[in-house]
Formats: C-alpha cells, sequence, structure tokens
C-alpha cells in the first residue's frame, strides 16, 4: 500500500498550517487511518506540538542531507500517528548550492525509496518559498491550504496558486488541492465575505467545515497535546473530527 502523500502549505505564516497538521492528523488516527507527519519546518513548532522536545535529535534532515533511511526515523506519537521531526540542520538544505534542481528533490527520494505503508503522510511546511517548499511540492500527491478569513490572506493565495501552477508546468502534473477556512470567526462580517469571495474563486475546493477560532487551538501547543486530550468533546474538536470526514468523503462548501 503507497500512502498518500498531502503538502499542508501556504507561504503565509499565521494561518494554521501547524495546528491542522497536528490536530487533522490525529483526528484521522482516531478514526484508525495509519498517518505520518513530517515536520518540514527548521522551527519545529509541530513536534512540540506533539509533546515531543528533541532539538538535537535528526530527523527529515538527516534523511534528506545524510541519506538516512526514514523508517528509522519514525516516532510513535499517538496510536495509528507517526511523527518525523525536522532536526537541528534541516535550515542547512536551504543554503544548498550544489545539486540544481535535484535539491528539490530529496523528499521525494526518500519517500520512493522507503515507502510507508501508511494510509497518509503528511508534511507541515514552512512558511516561505524557498527549498524546502519545492521539497514538499515535489513530492506531495495532494496539496491542503490552510487559510485565514481576511484579505491580506487573498493576496498570499494568489502568489501561492501562481507557484502551484509553475510546478504543475514543470512536473507536467496537475495537483489536486483543497482550502481549510481556519481561524474563522462566523459572527464577523469580513470572515464571512472572504469565505464567499474563496468560494467563488475555488469552488468545489473548500472543504466543508470550517475550524471556528478559540483560544483553545492556541493554547494546546503549550502543553504538548492536541485538542482531542486539551479538552475533548469541545467545539474545536468537533470541528477537526468534521474536518477529518471531510478529507476523506471529499466534503466541500
Amino acid at each position: 500500500m503507497k500512502a498518500k502523500i498531502i503538502a499542508v502549505l501556504n507561504q503565509k505564516g499565521g494561518v494554521g498550517k501547524t495546528t491542522t497538521s497536528v490536530n487533522l492528523t490525529h483526528a484521522l488516527a482516531r478514526m484508525g487511518k495509519t498517518v505520518t507527519v513530517i515536520d518540514l519546518d527548521p522551527q519545529s513548532h509541530l513536534a512540540v506540538s506533539l509533546g515531543v522536545v528533541a532539538p538535537q535529535q535528526g530527523g527529515i534532515d538527516e534523511v534528506m542531507l545524510a541519506d538516512c533511511g526514514l523508517q528509522g526515523r519514525l516516532l510513535p506519537v499517538r496510536k495509528n500517528l507517526n511523527l518525523v521531526v525536522s532536526g537541528p540542520r534541516l535550515q542547512e538544505i536551504e543554503q544548498l548550492s550544489e545539486g540544481g534542481s535535484c535539491r528539490g528533490d530529496l523528499l521525494k527520494k526518500a519517500l520512493v525509496s522507503c515507502p510507508l505503508d501508511q494510509d497518509f503522510v503528511f508534511i507541515d511546511c514552512p512558511p516561505s518559498s524557498g527549498v524546502l517548499v519545492a521539497n514538499a511540492l515535489f513530492a506531495a500527491d495532494e496539496i491542503l491550504i490552510p487559510m485565514t478569513s481576511d484579505y491580506l490572506v487573498l493576496q498570499g493565495l494568489s502568489h501561492l496558486m501562481g507557484t502551484i501552477k509553475k510546478f504543475e508546468a514543470a512536473l507536467k502534473r496537475q495537483y489536486r488541492f483543497s482550502l481549510v477556512m481556519s481561524r474563522y470567526i462566523p459572527t464577523r462580517r469580513l470572515s464571512r465575505e472572504v469565505l464567499e469571495l474563496v468560494k467563488s474563486y475555488f469552488p468545489g475546493k473548500v472543504l466543508a467545515t470550517p475550524i471556528r477560532e478559540t483560544a483553545l487551538l492556541a493554547e494546546c501547543p503549550s502543553f504538548g497535546k492536541t485538542i482531542f486530550e486539551y479538552r475533548p468533546g469541545c467545539r474545536s474538536a468537533r470541528d477537526f473530527t468534521e474536518l477529518a470526514k471531510d478529507f476523506l468523503e471529499n466534503r466541500v462548501m
């Protein structure tokens, strides 16, 4: 069984990429799906959010830089959920000067040479458009784009779609992609307007359940817990459970 590879991507920071990666993957694992999530952000926020604090532990950095086996870097962090930490050398990949276009193929080669017997591999990407994001796009089968409901994010989304189009042209393929409305405030008129605008630009691409803004989601990482552990049964936990169903069943707005 070949795992489906999903890049969680948005070049703008603060849109909920890591929050989505942590809680969506745990929701899928709780449903019985086998999932590996890769921390491709040198800031290592994903690992911290899952309660793993190992700044000197090699992870995806060694897999990509030293050709170490991916299987040996899997950390079981929850039932059905594995983590590959970023590792202390991950930032070095952005400074690679040799290898030309092959610099963007390091992650794909690692995943091809060591295919994971899992349902899904999620890649939590950094908020940039450098070599690490190129690696995620080369490796991914699908793209999941978290975004917030403000107009500046719309501008960033336009830039991101341009980047994706360039990769599609170079690779002669089309990505399947979907959008997640994150940090949504249903009582705020601007939130509703931006959501309607996104739906009009990307019909059939916005997953059906928006993740509503709440302080609980911001508090979880400091305890190294997902929302299902920090406050089980709360509104945010219900949102992510429904989002996982949307993702599996392609339920859209």
